[in-house]
């Protein structure tokens, strides 16, 4: 009888693996999630949510699972039935119209974009134009924008675009900017601005959000020192696909957005030593924990988790979900 030694399974490459600190939600997306919950707990389903609460894939399935029916306008909306606005905020016509149907509506606008239309609205009360820098189309920028009559605001979304904008009229500047973007680009649009408009007021408070802020600056930090930075996101997440950008700025090899793990092309490890993982402030940290499951499968992951700002704030929910 021979006996054959037992066979050993192969060893795992050895990884190298930082986890950014902070990553995924933010207090305003939480806030919005709990509000979407607490109005399917107090009202049953269905609940209806004017655009998704937050972008991201994830998020929306499991609250459509528990009774949310997303819709892009009003008019999807039954009369008798609550609706929440999206953390994103909406233009000043949509409560107005919910309020001349009698709808119960929840705003789940963030408070930091919320800050962003009240700033707005005192400007165009003092008579200047305002300068919105954002991303055409984005659902924060569209309810930006419409907090004011139309002629009243004028987006710019790029530096050649602050080049060429032309003052209308001979009123005053101001300026306010979409919460989620990338704090460089704005730095460069805005010194655009400046030289040409010097009499441009500084912000007496930076409008991008510190979510946003501080997950910029801890994958600035990974990008300086990964081979690979994957950031946890949904494509129409606008500070997730910022992360991506700046994690190539800072220097990583390569940076690629994914949904979850099953995203992710174990191709893109080849030559990876140390893998940098990061997440948008509407991703579920479980998303992060499953990523790095999948990771730690196939090989032997050091894991470390990288210093970086601890985030303690908090919003407060609607009065009407808490009595």
């Amino acid at each position: 009888m021979t006996l054959h030694a037992p066979v050993r399974p192969p060893e795992k490459p050895s990884l190298t693996v930082r986890l950014a600190t902070p990553r995924g939600f933010c207090a305003g997306v939480d806030r919005a999630i709990q509000i979407v919950e607490r109005a399917i707990e107090k009202y049953g389903a269905p609940v209806y949510v004017r655009h998704e609460i937050v972008h991201n894939r994830h998020v929306v399935e499991r609250l459509k699972s528990m009774g949310a029916v997303f819709v892009k306008e009003l008019d999807d909306c039954p009369d008798d039935r609550p609706v929440v606005f999206s953390a994103h905020g909406v233009p000043k016509s949509v409560p107005a119209t919910a309020r001349a149907r009698e709808m119960l509506y929840l705003d789940a606008t963030c408070p930091l974009v919320s800050k962003v239309h009240v700033e707005a609205e005192r400007h165009h009360a003092a008579g200047r134009h305002i300068i919105l820098i954002g991303h055409a189309g984005h659902p924060e920028v569209v309810g930006t924008m419409g907090q004011l009559p139309s002629d009243a605001i004028s987006l710019i979304e790029t530096v050649a675009e602050a080049e060429a904008f032309q003052r209308p009229g001979d009123a005053p500047l101001a300026y306010a900017t979409q919460t989620t973007l990338s704090v460089d680009d704005t730095a460069e649009i805005l010194a655009t601005l400046k030289r040409r408009f010097p009499e441009l007021p500084d912000p007496h408070k930076e409008d991008i959000c510190y979510a946003t802020t501080n997950r910029q600056e801890a994958v600035k930090r990974l990008g300086q020192g990964c081979d690979l930075v994957l950031v946890v996101g949904s494509k129409n997440s606008s500070n997730s696909v910022r992360l991506v950008e700046v994690a190539m700025r800072a220097g990583a090899s390569d940076a690629r957005l994914v949904d979850d793990a099953d995203q992710v092309d174990w191709s893109w490890m080849e030559g990876v030593s140390t893998l940098g993982i990061t997440a948008g402030a509407s991703a579920p940290e479980r998303l992060i924990e499953e990523l790095v499951d999948a990771v730690r499968a196939r090989f032997d992951a050091e894991v470390i988790e990288d210093a970086g700002e601890r985030e303690t704030v908090t919003f407060k929910l609607p009065r009407v979900l808490t009595v």
